[in-house]
């Protein structure tokens, strides 16, 4: 199975249902990192050594225990939920919801793009929010992608790799999974980019603040059930695919940023 298949989790997946997650996995933390050493030692011999520095994961006896930890909760909790939800939800008003919740994380997928120097990337998501949250009805429909504007991946970590932050070492984090130093810091700079994060905490607005983000978590472990299926049936080792899956997914977003170099304005506006 090619690595791209197991993808990062989205925008959607983040926020007030991700903060229950992160608060029932955070209270073994402290447990498991006293069983045992948090850092892996460095081989002294070459062939090892290299492939220590090429996984970058300086932290793997508690990142494997953080993974444990987190696909536990995915076997007894996600998956099952994931599998009613499909069962009970049409695909095509799943499909919406996606487009839904994507949508509204396309701010901050726009504050970075300006923040990393991409002017054209930036107009491109401006006109996916403008169109999708109008002629789109609130982005359940992707108007824009109809019309030549595809979403693309952009958040604080990539912008700080578009600038030469590395990334130091890899990380599994309770409730979000892989990432790193860089892109752990960059979540809460995404956080802050999201425009439902300063809405007036009215009981509606709040319900539906909870209630989006309900949707993003189970709509996400719906739309991974396969993959993570997949890769724990045909992985020697599916921590380590994971790892690596994520890495080189990182490694191509930061590239597609770096390396568009388009006009600032599309040929048509000329």
């Amino acid at each position: 199975m090619r690595a791209e298949t197991v993808k990062r989790n989205t925008p959607s997946a983040k926020g007030a249902g991700r903060g229950l997650v992160r608060a029932i996995l955070g209270l073994g933390v402290a447990g498991l990192a006293a069983c045992g050493p948090i850092t892996a030692p460095k081989p002294t011999d070459p062939d090892a050594l290299a492939d220590y520095r090429e996984a970058n994961d300086k932290y793997e006896p508690l990142n494997r225990k953080m993974y444990a930890v987190n696909m536990a909760v995915y076997k007894y909790g996600f998956r099952p939920v994931g599998k009613a939800y499909i069962w009970a939800v049409p695909k095509v008003v799943r499909n919406s919801l996606g487009n839904m919740t994507q949508t509204f994380g396309e701010p901050a997928v726009f504050f970075n793009d300006v923040g990393a120097g991409r002017p054209r990337r930036a107009g491109d998501t401006f006109v996916r929010w403008t169109v999708n949250m109008t002629v789109g009805v609130g982005g359940l429909i992707d108007v824009a992608g109809m019309l030549g504007y595809p979403h693309h991946d952009n958040d604080a970590g990539l912008t700080l790799a578009n600038w030469g932050v590395p990334s130091g070492p890899y990380l599994f984090l309770p409730g979000l999974g892989p990432s790193s130093f860089r892109d752990a810091a960059g979540y809460g700079v995404n956080q802050a980019f999201s425009p439902l994060n300063y809405v007036p905490r009215g009981y509606g607005l709040l319900t539906f603040n909870w209630a989006y983000n309900i949707v993003g978590v189970v709509n996400g472990a719906a739309n991974s059930i396969d993959a993570f299926d997949q890769v724990q049936r045909d992985a020697l080792d599916p921590y380590a695919f994971i790892r690596s899956a994520y890495q080189q997914q990182r490694q191509s977003q930061a590239d597609a940023i770096r390396n568009d170099h388009r006009a600032t304005v599309p040929d048509w506006y000329n």
